[in-house]
């Protein structure tokens, strides 16, 4: 029995993150090469030449996981009953900036985008914010969702922080970084984070080395 296709949106996604998130998605790294989906893709109506552009090469690509391609400018006809939602557009940040910076544009953003979440999309929908400060920005699209889509439902994309901290210890510890365990990220995406390696544990072959002297 074929599967029913997931309708699955990624937000900016005529930018360089979208446009390589996209191609993961459609080919079926994300949900199985079994799982057919409809890709759509939002972007802001400057970006509609390039959207367009990127949803044809998604097309020519012939995948067959691929069951449909939308490019859409307008978040009602971009949220409509999907299923899963890849944040990924948001404000960059520019020189000179800190990521906090970013977030009175950004709350506009999220802000929006969950109220777009309640009224459009489904009510199961998983939504992933890839835009930073990705956590803050979850936090407002949350809230603002809220009475139609769980709290449960809505992750924060932290994981190169939480990466970026692990592979520091390996590099100081000279092991892989597959021997490094329970790293923690704690604060804000912004200066005000804190990498905890308190309870980090790294081992090479059997030996404990962590917490070493110099921590």
């Amino acid at each position: 029995m074929t599967k029913a296709p997931f309708r699955v949106l990624v937000t900016g996604a005529a930018g360089q993150i979208g446009y390589s998130i996209v191609l993961q998605i459609a080919k079926g790294d994300v949900f199985g090469p079994d799982q057919p989906v409809v890709l759509v893709m939002l972007d802001i109506p400057p970006m509609a030449a390039v959207l367009e552009g990127v949803q044809m090469e998604l097309i020519d690509c012939a995948l067959p996981t691929l069951a449909g391609v939308e490019g859409v400018t307008n978040e009602e006809q971009a949220f409509k009953d999907i299923d899963f939602a890849f944040l990924v557009g948001a404000m960059p940040r520019r020189e000179g900036m800190e990521r906090k910076d970013l977030l009175a544009a950004n709350v506009k953003i999220f802000k929006s985008q969950g109220r777009s979440l309640a009224n459009f999309a489904k009510p199961t929908v998983k939504v992933l914010v890839v835009g930073n400060p990705a956590n803050t920005n979850a936090l407002v699209c949350a809230k603002y969702a809220a009475g139609k889509v769980p709290l449960r439902n809505f992750s924060a994309m932290t994981r190169l922080d939480h990466n970026r901290a692990t592979a520091q210890i390996a590099l100081h510890a000279n092991v892989p970084v597959a021997n490094v365990k329970n790293v923690i990220i704690w604060g804000n995406h912004s200066s005000t984070q804190f990498p905890d390696a308190r309870h980090a544990k790294v081992v090479k072959g059997t030996i404990p080395l962590w917490p070493p002297t110099w921590f």
